[in-house]
């Protein structure tokens, strides 16, 4: 996860998605939480970008933490 999130819990959106996924994969990384308004850059990728590392989006706090302690 790279970005913000406010006092209140929302998450807001980031730059670069692509090459933050480039940068996962090669880093070994295979889950990945994009805030939630990231998700047309996202769709826009190609799927070469997009295999081998699970995608998860949230918009607030508790979706992040539930996929990241319930996984």
């Amino acid at each position: 996860m790279s970005g913000e999130i406010t006092l209140t819990g929302r998450i807001l959106p980031v730059g670069g998605i692509k090459e933050k996924l480039l940068a996962a994969r090669q880093a070994g990384v295979n889950t990945v939480i994009i805030p939630s308004k990231n998700r047309v850059e996202y769709d826009s990728l190609t799927e070469n970008i997009k295999k081998e590392i699970d995608i998860h989006f949230a918009d607030n706090l508790d979706i992040m933490i539930n996929t990241i302690l319930v996984k």
